[in-house]
């Protein structure tokens, strides 16, 4: 099963025997909030799941987007209509951050068919509608441990035995700026792998070739000794930064608190400036 379905794909399985459920988790950090553009207008059937209350729990010491409660997560996907036994199509605005933290905690819950529709909405070429569809309620029972998941500790291990990487933008690594958390700076030993450079100019992945020949040369491959993880700011764009690496071929954990939560503890060490490669 692949991680990611073009618009072209999900056209023909829209109008098949067997269409996957709909979720639009239109989000950007900074906003504007992505309800009133789905309202506007979005793909047939989809469901809108809210980032910031249902893909995540209250920011507290877990970080700015902590993992949400598992029933409650569990509770939102059963109205959204997601069954176990039917594929799951999520897509955002173009970015891809947003999608990829959906198919990260259904994956991460045990759902075994989930996909990012590749590129967004940006890139749909189908109808648009404004009506709000009323979903029969699904059966999905999520169950956590299905992906690997990493907490300060384990990433701080990690970055010590094996791979770790830091899907922010460069400067933020270095700590040359921080617009958001409390300091700048990056977890000791971890990488600098901006989620960026995982797309191309109209927001699709690199070919698969491609991003395995940018994680290989940082070091990460499915054999890499004592494996690979991923953080980011909140746990968002580092997904995407996971589902990069599984379409390159290469399981990866992720550090769900990420620098939100490193950064909030002031006994957590700090590592600033380019990192060693």
């Amino acid at each position: 099963m692949t991680a990611i379905i073009t618009a072209a794909e999900l056209s023909g399985e829209s109008a098949g025997p067997r269409p996957p459920v709909l979720l639009d988790v239109r989000w950007r950090l900074g906003g504007p909030p992505g309800r009133p553009e789905y309202e506007a207008g979005h793909l047939p059937g989809a469901v809108y799941v809210d980032l910031d209350t249902e893909l995540a729990g209250p920011p507290g010491a877990g970080g700015r987007h902590p993992l949400p409660d598992v029933a409650a997560f569990g509770a939102v996907m059963r109205r959204a209509g997601v069954r176990g036994d039917r594929p799951v199509v999520v897509y955002d605005g173009g970015q891809g951050w947003a999608a990829a933290r959906a198919w990260w905690l259904l994956r991460w819950t045990g759902h075994p068919d989930v996909r990012v529709l590749d590129g967004g909405l940006a890139v749909w070429t189908g109808p648009l509608t404004t009506d709000r569809p009323d979903p029969a309620a699904g059966d999905f029972a999520p169950v956590p441990g299905a992906l690997p998941l990493l907490d300060a500790d384990g990433a701080a291990a990690l970055a010590r035995a094996g791979l770790l990487l830091d899907a922010r933008a460069a400067e933020r690594y270095r700590g040359d700026v921080e617009p958001i958390d409390r300091v700048g700076g990056h977890v000791p030993g971890a990488l600098s792998a901006p989620t960026t450079e995982n797309v191309a100019e109209n927001g699709t992945f690199l070919p698969p070739e491609v991003l395995a020949a940018r994680f290989g040369a940082l070091g990460a491959t499915a054999a890499t000794e004592g494996g690979v993880g991923v953080y980011c700011g909140s746990g968002v764009s580092g997904a995407h930064e996971v589902l990069a690496l599984e379409i390159a071929g290469v399981p990866a954990a992720l550090y769900a608190g990420s620098w939100s939560q490193w950064s909030a503890d002031g006994s957590r060490p700090v590592a600033k400036g380019p990192d060693p490669g």
